[in-house]
């Protein structure tokens, strides 16, 4: 056997790794898009450069991320044909994000970049998913079964564990735990450690990071709420990815508005993607922890409160900017690469009464990333605007696992032939290898892009 690392490697987005099995037949796990400005990954997403899409026998998925699907409509236009397998809720938000991806790329080309992808290839490309449940082992072919366990990632999200069995051999078994989710976080269950294999792909975003918990994350979004809303009269600029963050965030001010807690002022929720995605929340309440269906029997809708708005149609940011009324605007994308956030900055970002309130993990190159490391101007809609806007953070509330987290998810592998990190930056990767090597764990790798390693 024979794995590649194809994507997210030593990186954070565009996750794809491949698995060639003795057979010969090719595995590939994640089809990710590569989200981020880098000069030399300019080309990855519109190329195949470590493998050929026909050549694919099966794309299992993780979960619904853009950065873990993104590429699976070209995939299919490429030339594969094979099973695309993941759980039956991320089946259903593939379904909005991958049409909604679609839409982005046909509105974004133009005659010398044409899009990606189109609606209609999205489409298409959905007729290719298969759903499956979790905690069931489900045949895939003459030797080969996978196993989906519950990641508390976002809504659907898995670790993946394939078992691998030849004649005459004993089996192997391959895990890859996509985007470990954390403990105590709103909506979802808990992360459930894997099976033990014998090879592993972690992810390691958070691996030199200790997040605070789930109260300091509810006292300190208050706070910065008061803050700019109340005292400095001001907007509150949050932006937040479709799926997952913005579904935590809705139901966390909801808590506060339940409690008295929250500010009489307007929420809108800038994101047909994100209230779609809210439909799909509200349809698979096998995913919800005990703390929220506890929570239901007190409030039949956690995902709507009064003051809450969900905008559907655009414009909202021209509206809004002609209205001196304070207000909390949740708009997607969450790195600001893309999204109607990027108009509502443009409209906000030279008024230092107002706030943008970074929620997750930004590449550096990105719009967030910029704002986040102190840039005094940013490029928006052909203007060089300056940077007036309060740029706040809550590191705490991603939906990624930190290093002490990561470590709990990973203490029942203790026979792991080579443990492989990838989903990370090198710096924190290198550390976190470290924290690993400490508490007992070897032969672990940190692959670079496009490397592979034979296995058995």
């Amino acid at each position: 056997m024979n794995v590649k690392f194809c994507g997210a490697a030593q990186d954070v987005t565009g996750s794809c790794h491949l698995l060639t099995l003795k057979n010969g037949h090719k595995i590939l796990l994640d089809c990710g898009l590569y989200q981020g400005n880098e000069a030399d990954m300019h080309s990855f997403n519109e190329q195949w450069s470590y493998f050929n899409p026909k050549e694919i026998d099966f794309l299992i998925l993780s979960h619904a991320h853009i950065d873990h699907i993104g590429r699976v409509p070209k995939l299919v236009k490429d030339g594969f044909k094979g099973q695309i397998l993941c759980t039956h809720a991320t089946r259903s938000l593939a379904s909005i994000m991958l049409m909604d991806a679609g839409k982005i790329q046909e509105n974004e080309a133009d005659e010398n970049n044409p899009p990606l992808f189109t609606c209609e290839d999205a489409k298409i490309a959905l007729y290719f998913f298969t759903g499956l449940s979790y905690e069931r082992w489900h045949f895939v072919e003459v030797g080969l079964e996978v196993f989906f366990r519950d990641a508390g990632h976002i809504l659907g999200s898995a670790s993946v564990t394939l078992k691998i069995e030849e004649e005459g051999a004993a089996p192997v078994l391959f895990g890859f735990t996509g985007d470990i989710g954390r403990n105590e976080r709103p909506i979802l269950k808990d992360p459930i450690p894997m099976p033990e294999v014998d090879y592993l792909i972690c992810e390691s975003t958070y691996g030199g990071k200790v997040h605070q918990n789930l109260t300091a994350d509810l006292n300190d979004l208050l706070y910065v709420v008061r803050e700019t809303c109340v005292l400095n009269e001001g907007k509150l600029l949050i932006p937040a990815f479709s799926v997952g963050r913005t579904q935590s965030l809705i139901y966390m001010l909801d808590q506060l508005e339940t409690a008295g807690k929250l500010p009489e002022i307007p929420v809108y929720i800038d994101s047909p993607l994100a209230i779609n995605a809210v439909d799909i929340f509200r349809t698979h309440p096998e995913c919800y922890d005990e703390q929220l269906h506890d929570y239901l029997m007190e409030d039949p809708n956690p995902f709507g409160f009064s003051g809450l708005n969900y905008v559907k149609r655009g414009g909202l940011a021209n509206r809004l900017a002609e209205s001196e009324e304070p207000c909390i605007i949740i708009s997607s994308s969450g790195m600001m690469t893309s999204g109607r956030v990027r108009r509502h900055l443009f409209h906000l970002v030279e008024d230092s009464k107002n706030t943008v309130l970074m929620v997750g993990y930004c590449s550096p190159n990105t719009l967030g990333g910029k704002l986040l490391r102190g840039d005094s101007t940013v490029y928006l809609y052909g203007e060089r605007k300056n940077v007036r806007i309060n740029v706040k953070r809550l590191v705490s509330f991603s939906a990624h696992a930190d290093q002490v987290e990561l470590f709990n998810f990973l203490q029942n592998q203790r026979s792991l032939k080579k443990l492989f990190l990838v989903h990370g930056e090198y710096k924190v990767q290198a550390e976190f290898k470290q924290y690993l090597e400490e508490r007992g764990f070897n032969n672990i790798e940190i692959p670079s892009l496009g490397e592979n390693y034979d296995l058995e």
